[in-house]
């Protein structure tokens, strides 16, 4: 077929995929199954490799990432219900002080994101921010809009998160240098977003009158309010049941079993779960510079390959929060098991949206539209930095989901990127690019804004005022660093 015949298959099938996922409402892993299945006959595969196709794409895929997700989505429900993630955040806030309170908050975001996927980390940290407002009797938003901010930003840009982790595998870019180069840019972009929401709160926002009434009670103490909103408890907006992303921004209500109620214990030092979440980075980091830093077949190379690799570092780190946040304070094996997995259910349909959107890379490569998308793509002029960057905000605009967007736009621009000869180093910037392009413009399709307004008490008009043009101007700024770093790899 000719180039322009396959470049109307390929817009067709994104089109019907689009279509699809917001009109129709089909489970988005069902969709894009089945437009993979439409695009690869109407572009030629032949009928007897279309299986082949479709299992190579989703085990290529899923071989990858799958233990990752799932190994993260473990550390995080431990040092969730351990108390680490709650008392961490407590931590912060005594050693920031009240005044720079909105910092610590935002500082928490950052770090707990890391681990926690960003719905689970709105539902533990907004209850403390409540207390907070009403210990302050300042405006909700000051606390709540940057920490919200920080974790959208490390969920669109960081592994283990799915997005980062899938776009690192289709794309050949080095986990490691993601992590080196990703944290002080995510750093600097949630510094900026901070700096940005503290001008954009100085007025105040209309609040859903029933939040307000249950927030700002006669109860003015510190102390009284986080007791009275603490995590889980019914009846509170700290109660709401956990839930996550179903990789297109569904939100799904996750019931924890009741056998993962935690035992009353003192909760986990600050030092111990500060501890647990940098070790697997560390882990991976290491690994990236041993191998680039010694020399090829010795030992300590060979050691340091084998403990940086994504997923023994999330498996030694998985072993250690289970010992220390777990068995060390009073966990028996069985409870132990109970929490790992209910860790798994939320991220289920994560994996296999993660795998549908391998299956459609792959029938993009199979069925030769990836060369002609190529192609076309190559005489536009555009930097492959900044094709990433588009890419990849059209898409979430679209359709709101940060994870389908990042795995589609690398489907479509890594025959692009193989062909163009890259570094490492610059294929890990344009997968922060397309980081950037996944954080902005959360708006009304994004389960991820309905959350935040609603546990924030903003009607639509403010939340897109608010959340809406801070998360676009943070991914713009992610995409500038990104731009800026671009000479030096």
């Amino acid at each position: 077929m000719s180039h322009t015949t396959l470049l109307l298959i390929a817009a067709a099938g994104v089109a019907t995929l689009l279509l699809l996922i917001l009109r129709a409402k089909v489970q988005p892993f069902v969709a894009l199954v089945v437009v993979s299945i439409g695009v690869a006959l109407t572009a030629g595969v032949p009928a007897a490799d279309l299986v082949k196709t479709i299992e190579d794409g989703m085990g290529s895929t899923l071989g990858h990432i799958a233990t990752i997700i799932a190994l993260g989505a473990m550390i995080g429900r431990i040092v969730e219900l351990s108390g680490g993630a709650a008392a961490f955040a407590h931590s912060l806030i005594d050693r920031f002080g009240s005044k720079r309170t909105p910092l610590a908050l935002t500082v928490a975001g950052f770090v707990l994101g890391i681990p926690v996927f960003f719905e689970v980390g709105l539902i533990i940290l907004m209850p403390i921010a409540y207390g907070v407002a009403r210990a302050s009797r300042k405006p909700l938003l000051v606390y709540a809009l940057p920490m919200g901010a920080a974790m959208l930003t490390v969920h669109a840009f960081l592994p283990p998160h799915p997005g980062a982790v899938a776009v690192a595998q289709a794309i050949g870019a080095d986990q490691g240098l993601v992590l080196l180069m990703g944290i002080p840019v995510t750093a600097v972009v949630i510094l900026l977003g901070y700096l940005i929401s503290r001008r954009m709160t100085r007025r105040e926002y209309p609040m859903d009158p029933d939040l307000h009434a249950e927030i700002y009670g006669e109860e003015t103490t510190l102390e009284a309010a986080e007791a009275a909103e603490a995590p889980g408890t019914p009846g509170t907006p700290g109660g709401s049941t956990p839930q996550a992303d179903d990789g297109h921004g569904t939100t799904v209500l996750t019931k924890p079993a009741p056998t993962t109620t935690t035992p009353a214990v003192r909760p986990p030092s600050f030092g111990t779960v500060l501890t647990l979440i940098v070790t697997p980075i560390l882990l991976i980091l290491a690994g990236t510079l041993g191998q680039n830093l010694l020399a090829d077949g010795s030992a300590p190379r060979a050691v340091l390959t084998v403990l940086g690799a994504p997923m023994v570092a999330l498996l030694i780190d998985v072993a250690l929060c289970a010992y220390i946040l777990g068995a060390r304070r009073g966990w028996d094996r069985a409870h132990i098991a109970s929490v790992m997995t209910s860790a798994l259910p939320p991220v289920a349909m994560v994996i296999l949206v993660a795998g549908a959107g391998g299956v459609f890379g792959k029938v993009l490569v199979a069925s030769g539209i990836g060369d002609a998308i190529a192609d076309v793509l190559d005489r536009s002029g555009l930097p492959a930095l900044v094709l990433a960057f588009l890419t990849a905000l059209v898409l979430r605009a679209a359709q709101g989901s940060a994870t389908v967007a990042l795995i589609t736009t690398a489907g479509i621009l890594a025959p692009l990127l193989q062909r163009a000869d890259l570094s490492t180093g610059q294929l890990s910037l344009i997968a922060l690019a397309m980081g950037g392009g996944g954080l902005a413009v959360s708006h009304i399709n994004d389960a991820g804004y309905w959350m935040f307004t609603k546990l924030a008490g903003l009607d639509v008009a403010s939340g897109l005022r608010t959340w809406t043009v801070l998360t676009t101007v943070m991914g713009v700024l992610g995409f500038g660093l990104t731009a800026a770093l671009w000479p030096l790899v």
